[in-house]
Formats: C-alpha cells, structure tokens, sequence
C-alpha cells in the first residue's frame, strides 16, 4: 500500500523562523512574518499539489483564520489537492457540521477530509463559551461523531445524549464520499473515542518505540469496538542534500529562538492538559541541550510552539529511512511542515518523495501518468 503525506497551511502566518502558537498560546515569531493572506496560502497549496501531497492539514483555535472559511477559498484556486479541515465538536452543531461536509464534498468532490480536534485548554475553550472539562468534552466529542455518522448515512437521527440532543435530523443531501474522520489523543479518554470512531488515528512525532506503544493501544481499543483504524503521524521535516547542511538549518532556527521567548512558551505550555503535549515537552524538558531524542528526530521546535514540536532533520536519504522505519510500525500517512512551507515543501517533496517511489512505498496520488521527476516551477499567487 503506498504511503500518503500530507502538507501543512500556516494560517496564521508563515516565517523564515518557527511561527509559535497552539495549544492556547498566540501565534507569534522570532522573525520577519509572512501574512497568511489566501495569495500566500494558494503558493503553498499550489507547491503541495504539484510535488505530490495528498492533501493540506489547517489548523483550529483563537491563534489562527477559520479552516472551513480559508479551504473553502482555497480550493477554487487548486485542482485536486484535499484539505484536512481541522473541526471542534464544541463550537458549532452536530447537524450543521454534517450539512457543511456535504456542502463542502458537493463544490469540491472527494477533497475533504476531517480532522476531529476536542480541545486540550480549557481557558482557549472558554473564549468560545464552552466550559466543560477535559473528560467531558471527549464524550461530547463521541455523542458528536455518533450523530453525524448517522447522518452521513442518510438516516434520520433521533439522539438524546448527556452533552447533546437532536431530534428529527436529516440532511437533504449526504456527502459523497464520506469523508475519513482523523483523530488524536493520548489520554485514555481520547483512546475510546479515536477506537470507536476514528478512520485515521494521528500522533504526534514521538520516538518509534512510543508510537509502537500508541499503535498498539489503539489496535487494541479498536479491535475490542470491532473495528479496523488506520493511522497517521505529525511531524516537521528540515531535509536537505546532505545532513551537515540539515542540522546546520536546525541550529540557524534554534538560535532564533531567545532564551526568555522559550521560558514564556514553557511556561503557558506547562499548564496544558493535554497528554499528548505533555508528553512533547518531556522529549525536550524545556533544555536546548540533547534535542536529538531519537536518530533524525529533533525535539527543537517544541521548545517554542505547542503541539507537534519534532522534526525529522538530515539527508534527503536519512529522513527516507526514518518514514520508511515508521511505516513498518504502522503508519500510513504523514501530516508534515517546515518554515518556511513554501520552500520545505519543496525541499521534501524534490529530495524525499522520489526516493520513497524508488523503494515503492510512495506513488504520486492520482497521476500515474505524470513522471516524477519531472520538474517543477515555484508558483505564483495569482490563478492564471
């Protein structure tokens, strides 16, 4: 089976420098910012769609522009490329998302797909007026998905929940395809939901033997609710001809990085709920110091930006190792970025995708007669 990668649009704006923000924290930078205007965003969806990306992650939160609103725009200046809408069961009905999947797979066949995002801050959610804890919002999230599932499926939905209640819901058109539901989390909450519910379970970039360890917790939980899930990993990429050359980039962004803007970061971030950032910021514990936490992998970018916080750094020929090594534990798909992700993509995408195809674990999605080697311009904004 061929590996999927998808790539990443900073909505918030992009950066020679690592752009902060998540996870409750504002965006910001260490250096001269790139506005995320649509004519921006369009290069980088552009540049995703020619090298070989499936598919484009956007992210949720105060920190940030819309998903729904941006990808909307977005696909009327690309051709195939999927976008992978980031969604907070919390902030907007059951029924109204399900009508919106539609909508959005009726204007733009096949390209959407769902990233099911619960919300690991109670202080961001408040913005939005939702008060419940953590636990809470993970079983609305599971009454969330139970409905719009039904819906999907052209079923009239009658639910009664703790959290939330339908009645009579139906929706005049179902969305075709049904979108795959991505979904993460690492406390045990987030387990049962992602084993009941989820197509596509993400963790973030964690050494291999701890993500083996998540694969088969989830297989597990999955097995037991009588299903199959796949599952998907979130990471940077700093890829280049030669790994001095790679590492040489992880130190020019490390020392962007002034050591009060990591203290502040570490701090907000030390008060998350979430597991699954804890267990980002144990790779690293707030140190500059050892942040190669397994080969290739560098916990760096989490010392200033919540949530993935590891990259893989070195020779186009040592990151086709490391993905290769993740694919035999089990994962299929791979959400990647770098600053800035114009130039990342192409990096990653001119250096590490042809040897992936070589060792025949990547074919370019829905191009076969395309060669991939041929060469490719950098693109402008406008649509031509």
């Amino acid at each position: 089976m061929s590996l999927t990668f998808h790539w990443f649009l900073p909505t918030y704006g992009d950066s020679r420098h690592i752009v902060g923000g998540g996870h409750g924290l504002p965006a910001g930078d260490a250096g001269g910012q790139r506005p995320g205007t649509i004519g921006y965003l369009t290069q980088i969806a552009r540049a995703a769609e020619q090298l070989g990306f499936e598919g484009a992650l956007t992210p949720t939160g105060a920190w940030c522009e819309d998903a729904w609103l941006t990808t909307a725009m977005l696909a009327r200046e690309t051709d195939h490329l999927k976008f992978l809408i980031a969604l907070r069961p919390g902030l907007i009905a059951p029924t109204l998302a399900a009508q919106m999947a539609a909508t959005f797979q009726r204007h733009a066949p096949g390209r959407l797909l769902l990233n099911i995002v619960t919300g690991g801050e109670s202080h961001e959610q408040r913005q939005y007026g939702d008060f419940l804890d953590k636990d809470a919002r993970y079983a609305r999230t599971g009454e969330f998905l139970s409905i719009v599932r039904d819906l999907w499926q052209g079923q009239t939905v009658d639910f009664d929940g703790e959290y939330l209640r339908v009645e009579q819901a139906r929706l005049a058109r179902v969305p075709d395809p049904v979108p795959p539901v991505y979904f993460g989390g690492s406390s045990p909450a987030a387990g049962e939901v992602a084993a009941r519910f989820s197509d596509v379970y993400l963790t973030w970039g964690e050494p291999p033997a701890q993500v083996a360890e998540k694969i088969t917790w989830i297989r597990e939980l999955a097995l037991h609710a009588g299903r199959t899930v796949r599952f998907g990993i979130r990471l940077h990429v700093i890829t280049r001809d030669t790994a001095d050359q790679a590492w040489a980039e992880a130190r020019r962004l490390l020392d962007g990085f002034p050591p009060n803007a990591i203290r502040a970061v570490q701090e907000g971030l030390a008060r998350s709920e979430s597991e699954g950032q804890r267990r980002m910021l144990a790779l690293h514990g707030g140190s500059t110091d050892g942040l190669e936490v397994a080969p290739n992998l560098w916990a760096g970018i989490g010392l200033v930006r919540g949530g993935a916080g590891t990259a893989l750094v070195g020779s186009h020929a040592e990151v086709t190792e490391r993905i290769v090594e993740y694919q035999r534990l089990g994962i299929e798909e791979f959400i990647l970025s770098g600053h800035p992700h114009v130039e990342e993509a192409y990096w990653f995408g001119e250096g590490v995708l042809p040897r992936l195809a070589e060792a025949g674990v990547w074919r370019r999605p829905g191009a076969a007669e395309q060669a991939t080697g041929t060469e490719v311009q950098v693109p402008f904004a406008g649509r031509g």
